[in-house]
């Protein structure tokens, strides 16, 4: 066992506190990873809050993690010492089932196994990237191109795979007229990648006090939702819409803004059941859908695409004695657009 500093929260709006937790010893497959990058994702903050169902605290969060290879055991092929690497959202997956063989294992029909907040396969919980280094199976490890700066690139794990998968199972490309709501830590990311991926992108937020953001960072229109006149004005013009908000809005309003065969596909996670009027749907054959974040492999493409295309999150890098305060200035919205920790400002 390695003993390593981490930060941890003990319970439901407790504060995170300096802590130390035992890594195991690097298996045959595994590699040892020293943590340099860790992003803040809401999903931490629902988490470490309770918000979601059982959480087993002590709670060492984070699912985006950018880090370097400092161990490797002895039968690991894919990665060495030096080697640049990240950790997403999971950790391990059942590796036999239908959805794990096709390289989906974020949707494994046992359950993928979360990188915090979650029990492994040697019976401890799992502790996630608030931490100084963390053991992982090599086939759940992506690398990192050089192209991207690792605390740039820590947000890509899950912010990024995110909004990449479904633009990807969608079809945004040349010709194709996407919008994305909501323009925070997911929705940044969403313009960025559309963009490169050769799509007409237009940013539907509340307000345009991020206007400015929304076409610096590569939107080609940008649009109030708040505005009486933009339902009216944009009906029908959108083969697809990425929502990354979790407000309960009016999901009829936004599918009214589809074309024929267009989808509104929902990446936010909005407390009530959404309330959907068949005939939304119905008039002009269009779809509703779920995404989730990606595969090892589509994780590992999306780096890639993100490095040829100099894509990384816009981020604001803080210690560990500042995780609170952000937590609080996420939920306020209040972030430009992800923060990131330096485990080396971890302690202290």
């Amino acid at each position: 066992m390695l003993t390593v500093n981490a930060r941890s929260t003990a319970g439901p709006g407790e504060p995170f506190q300096a802590t130390t937790i035992e890594r195991r010893d690097v298996g045959p497959a595994e590699v040892l990873i020293d943590v340099k990058y860790a992003g803040i994702c809401h999903s931490d903050i629902h988490t470490a809050r309770g918000e979601w169902g059982k959480t087993l605290f002590p709670l060492v969060p984070g699912h985006e993690i950018a880090g370097v290879v400092s161990e490797v055991g002895a039968d690991v092929t894919k990665y060495a010492v030096g080697d640049r690497v990240g950790v997403g959202c999971f950790v391990d997956s059942c590796r036999e089932c239908e959805n794990c063989r096709a390289g989906e294992e974020q949707y494994c029909l046992k359950g993928e196994t979360g990188t915090y907040n979650a029990i492994g396969k040697d019976g401890r919980p799992t502790d996630g990237g608030y931490s100084e280094k963390i053991v992982v199976d090599e086939n759940y490890v992506m690398g990192i191109p050089e192209g991207i700066d690792l605390d740039v690139a820590a947000p890509l794990l899950c912010a990024g795979i995110t909004l990449y998968s479904p633009l990807k199972h969608w079809g945004a490309g040349p010709g194709k007229k996407v919008a994305i709501v909501g323009l925070g830590g997911l929705g940044h990311m969403g313009v960025k990648i559309a963009k490169a991926l050769g799509a007409e992108v237009t940013v539907l937020s509340q307000s345009l006090k991020k206007q400015e953001d929304g076409l610096r960072l590569g939107a080609d229109h940008y649009y109030a939702t708040g505005d009486e006149g933009t339902f009216e004005s944009l009906a029908g013009s959108f083969d697809l819409i990425v929502s990354t908000i979790s407000a309960n809005v009016d999901f009829n309003a936004y599918l009214g803004l589809l074309k024929l065969d267009g989808a509104l596909v929902q990446v936010g996670a909005p407390e009530k059941p959404l309330d959907i009027a068949a005939f939304s749907l119905i008039q002009g054959r269009k779809t509703l859908a779920g995404s989730k974040i990606g595969g090892i492999r589509q994780t590992q493409e999306m780096l890639d695409f993100c490095a040829e295309h100099g894509i990384g999150a816009e981020v604001e890098v803080i210690g560990g004695d500042q995780i609170d305060e952000a937590y609080e200035r996420v939920v306020a919205s209040d972030v430009r657009y992800r923060f990131v920790i330096d485990t080396a400002r971890l302690v202290g």
